[in-house]
């Protein structure tokens, strides 16, 4: 059976008064909304580009929202008896 949704997500971006650059982003789904959170300082040997800032921050909102939707996939996941998913095998070099 096809399935389609809509989520919408608002990025909020907002310098406090010690010069970090501090994004939240919500996600509502309709049914639940989840928040992530991240933000950035300029070191003070650093040229201030505004730009760089809002956009580590909102990555940073947006990664940390990405980790708990993964997470609350995984609790569905295993709330319909499915076994937890193992870790994947890195490739490489041994040490």
């Amino acid at each position: 059976m096809p399935h389609t949704a809509e989520w919408k997500a608002r990025l909020h971006l907002f310098e406090d008064d010690d010069g970090t650059t501090k994004a939240h982003v919500v996600l509502d789904t309709g049914t639940t909304a989840l928040t992530g959170h991240g933000s950035a300082h300029c070191h003070p040997a650093d040229t201030d580009v505004p730009a760089i800032g809002d956009e580590l921050a909102a990555g940073r909102a947006m990664r940390d929202l990405a980790r708990q939707l993964l997470n609350s996939a995984e609790r569905d996941i295993e709330g319909m008896g499915a076994p937890r998913s193992r870790p994947r095998q890195v490739t490489g070099w041994p040490r």
